[in-house]
């Protein structure tokens, strides 16, 4: 079903650039010839499902400084087998990683993030990160065990050190909330 779901969600996608419709073609292809291309067991790499937090104001990301990476990241991680969508599995890794009640997540990706793990249980693995922006009623958040800290930031205005993936996200971010919604 997970998997059904995220080829699904991948062939109405619309890419806004070339390396990100490289990037969607690459993940149908590494879901076209595996079946538990969903799941951490499947290397060299897997589809891994992410969100970007953001105030109701949409003005501020709450990030997490990760144990592992030891740098400011947007919440997600692995799918998993109660999983049913990809947005619903980036929705539970927010609120599991947050504390955060009431989380909204939107319909469709942000944007997607091929990155190599260097550390933790998944070195030398490749994340096939779909990432969606998720926003949130209140800013009053619990850390998880996977994290040293959370924190709220601007989107304008991350912490030194951040990542490309999570600029280009909180770019992303702030292309679709300046968007006139019906």
């Amino acid at each position: 079903m997970l998997h059904a779901d995220a080829v699904s969600v991948l062939e109405r996608w619309r890419a806004p650039n070339t390396e990100q419709e490289d990037l969607r073609t690459h993940y149908l292809r590494h879901l076209a010839v595996h079946p538990d291309g969903m799941w951490r067991t499947c290397r060299p790499e897997h589809v891994t499902a992410s969100a970007l937090v953001v105030d109701a104001a949409g003005e501020n990301t709450l990030l997490t400084l990760h144990k592992t990476v030891g740098r400011w990241l947007q919440l997600g991680g692995h799918c998993e087998p109660t999983d049913t969508t990809l947005s619903g599995a980036a929705l539970r890794e927010a609120t599991e990683e947050s504390g955060l009640p009431g989380l909204t997540v939107g319909p469709e990706p942000l944007q997607l993030s091929r990155h190599l793990l260097e550390a933790g249980g998944c070195a030398g693995v490749y994340h096939l990160d779909v990432q969606y922006l998720v926003t949130a009623t209140t800013t009053q958040y619990t850390v998880s065990d996977e994290s040293e800290a959370l924190a709220w930031f601007p989107l304008t205005a991350l912490p030194p050190h951040t990542d490309h993936s999570v600029k280009s996200l909180a770019t992303q971010a702030l292309r679709h909330l300046s968007l006139p919604h019906p």
